[in-house]
């Protein structure tokens, strides 16, 4: 049976305007060359409208119902071997649809399931793996600004939880600073490693 990935983005901007959806792009094309097998299945959050959790769904999901708007996203998220998750960062953080559709895919029963030594994720039956795509104004990767990097640290952590141990990332940093042949150097440098890292992911 071939591999599947989900492709994942969190961006309201065309791909022409956007700088992550652009990396992201680079990537998912040099990964489909070099795995030709592979199903990939694109889901836009904005296009298909994430909605915070309301009262009702909440409740739907720590009881383990079937019968919300939650259950088919966290169904789906379930059935894939990789993951690919494409958003800027924003305000030191994920977007907050980005946020929201975590909140649908962390699904008791489906994701993670709680015992009595703690909650235990659920995706770690088979090998799975998860990149994280990000453009960034500044320097969050390294230096003294790293602490603050939320975004990164959040989807690592949440993976983790439900069971996604391998979590890759590919930064495209300092484009609030850079700017020109700086700039789209930095730009260049990104989707060459894009390309690279797509020949092993």
């Amino acid at each position: 049976m071939s591999e599947k990935l989900l492709y994942v983005k969190a961006n309201p901007k065309a791909d022409s305007d956007s700088l992550t959806s652009t990396l992201a792009n680079v990537f998912i094309q040099a990964y489909q060359k070099n795995n030709p097998d592979c199903q990939i299945t694109t889901l836009d959050l904005y296009k298909v409208g994430i909605d915070p959790l309301d009262a009702d769904t909440l409740t739907k999901m720590f009881a383990g119902s079937e019968d919300n708007k939650a259950f088919p996203y966290a169904k789906q998220f379930a059935t894939f071997d990789k993951y690919v998750i494409a958003a800027p960062m924003w305000n030191l953080s994920i977007p907050a649809i980005l946020k929201a559709y975590i909140d649908y895919v962390s699904y008791v029963g489906v994701t993670f399931r709680y015992t009595e030594s703690g909650p235990v994720g659920l995706l770690s039956d088979k090998p799975r793996k998860a990149l994280h795509i990000s453009s960034r104004g500044g320097m969050y990767s390294e230096g003294p600004t790293k602490e603050i990097d939320l975004d990164d640290k959040y989807i690592r952590t949440i993976l983790g939880f439900l069971g996604i141990a391998q979590v890759e990332s590919l930064f495209l940093e300092k484009t609030g600073i850079l700017q020109g042949a700086a700039l789209q150097e930095t730009i260049e440098q990104s989707h060459q490693a894009a390309r690279t890292l797509a020949a092993k992911f």
